[in-house]
């Protein structure tokens, strides 16, 4: 699908002019395919939650069915309050872990309550409340699947983190900011000309990204809590695939101002350039991103005479070359470390298809987590568990997830048909 030529517009930016279209509805549906096993966790109905406008089992259970490791061990209809549990049945049924809850309201805000069990050994495992306004209910359900999956799991949950990617609506093109599970979506950019490749900041305040407003590409840093925005990089040529160090201070991009596409790093303040490849005639060094601990830059380059992904120190190549990391495929672009660092993200074309693939940087295994072929734009959740990644299903373009061993996929097919760009945002401060 993809040959030397494709390559090279795609990093110049004209294939994803070409393939923007069509509109977005303000309501997402999720479509979950779980393959393979989890810890079945049995959620049973919370006492009085049809009092509340959101119901808060359901957001749970939506969320736990999208973690990678814990699945919904069936309830029916049962409602079982906070002292009304009885873990020993549910364990004997089958379900590891229990739990229960209440919902009350108190004028315009509602408490939500809820106590978690091991169901084998009949333990409790600990109780979580919020008090909330009826806006706040989703983010609680969040916030209490986050809780569920930290205690089972043994590492933090990330469904309170947030989402970006780009649709149309009306002939505009929109910068979405959602809920993990594209829920709750808010337009934070509307532009007559494509908006592409956005990048979140550490602190999940800031949003960098590309856009065309100008007749050119040009990136721009979006402050998500006032809507104000600067020009971080408006040099002659392209500016494009912006990524943010770990620290802030810096993103790194891929610039045209020399002659061919290279990566620079500019300060996040703005300032001057410094060219970190050293690539020359007509190669492309292009998709920076850094490594969690700030040290390291992966990027993809065609300096071997096909797209491959490369390595090299954050100061750039002027000391020591690049190396090349991916040999599997012939096509190998698009890198996301995981947040330890120990893993890649990737997307390759190895059996005539473009699958997103995990890659273990200390032994070198590399998988496919995905059962499309027409993939792109990999990004970690927070806790480095599943990757978001746009792709081609049955002629829409949507947005989905895999577990990080490709057991879990999950679909979240918006009405346009044509979501691109996601980005998984970090962990709230």
């Amino acid at each position: 699908m993809f040959n030397q030529t494709t390559f090279r517009f795609k990093y110049w930016l004209t294939a994803a002019l070409l393939s923007l279209s069509a509109s977005v509805l303000a309501q997402e549906n999720v479509d979950i395919n779980l393959q393979g096993d989890g810890l079945p966790v049995a959620t049973a109905h919370f006492t009085n939650e049809s009092a509340a406008p959101v119901n808060i089992t359901d957001v749970i259970r939506s969320d736990l069915s999208r973690s990678g490791g814990l699945v919904n061990f069936p309830v029916g209809g049962a409602t079982v309050g906070l002292n009304g549990a009885n873990p020993a049945e549910w364990g004997a049924r089958g379900a590891h872990a229990l739990v229960v809850g209440d919902v009350v309201a108190a004028g315009s805000n509602y408490t939500v309550r809820l106590r978690l069990f091991d169901a084998k050994s009949k333990a409790a495992l600990g109780d979580y409340a919020l008090t909330v306004p009826a806006s706040g209910l989703r983010g609680a359900g969040h916030r209490m699947a986050d809780f569920i999956y930290e205690k089972l799991m043994g590492m933090r949950g990330a469904f309170s983190t947030r989402l970006s990617y780009v649709d149309r609506v009306n002939g505009k093109y929109q910068l979405l900011i959602s809920d993990s599970d594209g829920a709750n979506s808010v337009v934070a950019l509307n532009s007559n000309e494509p908006i592409i490749s956005p990048s979140w900041s550490p602190s999940g305040t800031q949003v960098a990204y590309v856009s065309f407003e100008q007749k050119k590409p040009v990136v721009y840093i979006h402050d998500l809590p006032t809507g104000n925005r600067s020009v971080i990089a408006n040099y002659k040529g392209n500016n494009s695939a912006p990524a943010w160090s770990p620290d802030g201070k810096y993103l790194a991009l891929a610039l045209s101002q020399e002659g061919n596409t290279q990566v620079f790093r500019v300060a996040a303040n703005g300032g001057g350039t410094t060219r970190l490849t050293r690539s020359t005639g007509s190669v492309i060094d292009t998709e920076p991103t850094y490594s969690p601990d700030g040290q390291t830059i992966y990027f993809t380059s065609d300096r071997g005479g096909q797209p491959q992904i490369y390595k090299m120190s954050a100061n750039g190549e002027a000391s020591e070359a690049a190396t090349r990391v991916t040999f599997k495929g012939s096509y190998n672009t698009s890198a996301r470390i995981s947040p330890d660092g120990t893993k890649m993200a990737y997307i390759s074309n190895i059996a005539g298809g473009y699958q997103t693939h995990i890659l273990d940087l200390q032994y070198g295994d590399a998988h496919s987590i995905s059962n499309t072929t027409r993939d792109e734009s990999p990004s970690f959740a927070a806790n480095g568990q599943v990757v978001l990644y746009s792709t081609l299903k049955n002629g829409r373009q949507v947005l989905a997830a895999s577990s990080i061993d490709g057991r879990m996929q999950q679909d979240l097919p918006l009405p346009s048909g044509k979501a691109r760009f996601p980005a998984w945002g970090p962990f709230m401060k």
